[in-house]
């Protein structure tokens, strides 16, 4: 369900609380990327300060803080195995450190699900981190994480889509 926007704005849609999670782990893994901060740090402010709450006059949904705290502290936990996996399933002219900060904590929230949440469905994970590139992107970008996400998953599940990358 979706509610009109501003004028020039997308149409806003209700997301449920681990949807709202995921948003908020991804913004999280950017911002420590971008400005180096640490995983408890930024955990504290997000629970203590945008979950739910209001800021800079934008409503932050309200979030599944346990699955907000999971893929975040799995992320970094798992990072050095992650990141591989990302790599294999890019393409050779797109290595994992050309990527911009935002579409590789997407690509590594979304991995590490795959990875390690054997209990939340394939397509469930795949569309979750589509919509969220959406929400970031115009372009490729969306594209490029249903491919990769697709290519993890049918490696580490055996499930998945689309072929293989040669």
């Amino acid at each position: 369900m979706s509610e009109p926007a501003s004028p020039g704005q997308p149409a806003v849609r209700h997301a449920n609380k681990r949807g709202a999670a995921r948003l908020a782990a991804v913004q999280a893994l950017y911002q420590m990327d971008v400005a180096g901060s640490g995983v408890f740090e930024i955990t504290a402010e997000y629970e203590a300060f945008r979950l739910g709450k209001e800021v800079d006059g934008a409503l932050y949904r309200e979030a599944d803080a346990q699955w907000f705290r999971a893929i975040l502290t799995g992320v970094v936990e798992d990072q050095k195995t992650i990141d591989p996996v990302i790599r294999q399933a890019l393409t050779d002219d797109w290595p994992l450190s050309r990527l911009d900060s935002t579409l590789r904590a997407i690509l590594r929230a979304g991995v590490y699900e795959l990875m390690k949440r054997e209990d939340v469905p394939v397509a469930v994970i795949v569309s979750e981190y589509v919509d969220i590139a959406k929400a970031f992107y115009e372009e490729d970008e969306p594209k490029l994480v249903n491919a990769v996400l697709d290519r993890v998953s049918r490696r580490v599940r055996g499930e998945g889509r689309g072929k293989d990358a040669s």
